[in-house]
């Protein structure tokens, strides 16, 4: 049988991990994007405190996923806990250090400027500092949804949803039939998922960036 005989004959179970693998990556980007900023506002102003938060996110994004997957089993079993949190947790460096960086980068004058206008410190860190500080930290989770979209590949070691199903069956048949052919399209499914993710991510960069800053 052919690939695209392959894909033709299982298109229902493709779509559906498609849609699976999808939603879980999305899900888990924007947990670890509430997380990774709500981690970087509360230590960009310190350089002790914002350098102990990207190396905490550093040691998590270093350990091995499949090590990863394996230490979380024993506490939360099979399935869809484990798998999101392993991707929360991969999801959480690039979203913490570009948000940290972006903030603390803009520059002092305009923050300034705003608190001599009579805002607050809340008004002045929505208003003016994240906002100059959004594309970067818009780079950040770009990095984490593609970073992510391959990790969750893995998540099938622990009876998680989405394509990687298809990766370690056709894997785990090597020689057998159609075993190279579940491996590519989850694979290949992947890939395109990835793109449509990236491409995404830079419309948004369009309409939520002013025209200014892009300037």
């Amino acid at each position: 049988m052919s690939f695209w005989e392959y894909v033709r004959n299982r298109q229902e179970l493709l779509w559906f991990e498609t849609y699976q693998h999808a939603s879980m990556v999305l899900q888990c980007l924007l947990l670890a994007t509430a997380i990774g900023l709500i981690i970087a506002i509360v230590t960009y102003r310190s350089k002790t405190a914002s350098a102990m938060a990207t190396g905490i996110a550093s040691v998590l994004f270093t350990i091995p996923s499949f090590a990863l997957f394996g230490l979380l089993i024993p506490v939360f079993g099979l399935g869809v806990t484990p798998s999101v949190i392993a991707l929360v947790l991969y999801s959480l460096l690039p979203i913490v250090r570009n948000a940290v960086v972006g903030m603390s980068n803009v520059d002092p004058s305009l923050v300034d400027a705003a608190r001599g206008m009579g805002m607050s410190r809340l008004r002045v860190l929505f208003k003016v500092e994240m906002p100059l500080a959004w594309p970067v930290i818009l780079t950040g989770i770009r990095v984490s949804a593609q970073l992510v979209m391959g990790v969750a590949a893995i998540a099938a070691y622990v009876s998680g949803p989405g394509l990687g199903d298809q990766i370690f069956s056709g894997l785990a048949r090597l020689g057998g039939a159609n075993a190279v052919n579940s491996a590519l399209a989850g694979t290949v499914g992947i890939i395109i998922l990835a793109l449509i993710f990236d491409g995404f991510f830079v419309l948004i960069g369009r309409f939520t960036t002013s025209r200014g800053i892009r300037g």
